[in-house]
């Protein structure tokens, strides 16, 4: 007997505006900046030296802001909401950094859906995400929208 595998994500016709799904918690380590310098090849100071970003208006280092985006993806995903459901993440737009994340920060996503529209030759549609990384004190570290394209419920 063949098994397959069974999303867990919800499908396109399940999604309705103004559901929100919150994320678990990560906590961005030093590790993560250094590993992420080296894919991305942005060893800017800021990120990498503790004794020049002491001299910073943050006083410390930051994590990139493109690693916690990443991360952010990772986290709604891990939530299962668009799991395996996910055809391609489409468009990123009014993205905005409004807070430094720091090492040992730990963030979680807030996402609310607040548009879907029906792509029947895609077999699903796209839904726009607004979503909210939020700090352990409760900030808004980085906010904006998300466009994905989700399948629709296979036919039985």
């Amino acid at each position: 007997m063949t098994q397959s595998y069974q999303p867990r994500g919800m499908y396109f016709e399940e999604f309705e505006v103004g559901q929100r799904f919150v994320s678990a918690g990560r906590t961005i380590t030093e590790s993560d900046i250094v590993t992420f310098a080296g894919l991305s090849g942005d060893y800017n100071q800021i990120h990498t030296d503790a004794e020049f970003s002491k001299s910073t208006p943050y006083g410390q280092r930051i994590a990139h802001g493109l690693l916690v985006t990443a991360i952010a993806s990772g986290l709604v995903t891990q939530s299962g909401v668009i799991e395996g459901t996910v055809i391609a993440f489409r468009e990123i737009d009014q993205w905005k950094f409004t807070k430094p994340v720091f090492i040992g920060d730990t963030v979680h996503v807030v996402t609310e859906v607040v548009a879907t529209k029906a792509l029947r030759r895609l077999g699903g549609g796209a839904v726009e995400l607004s979503l909210e990384v939020v700090n352990q004190r409760d900030e808004v570290a980085m906010k904006g929208l998300w466009k994905v394209l989700i399948a629709g419920r296979p036919e039985a």
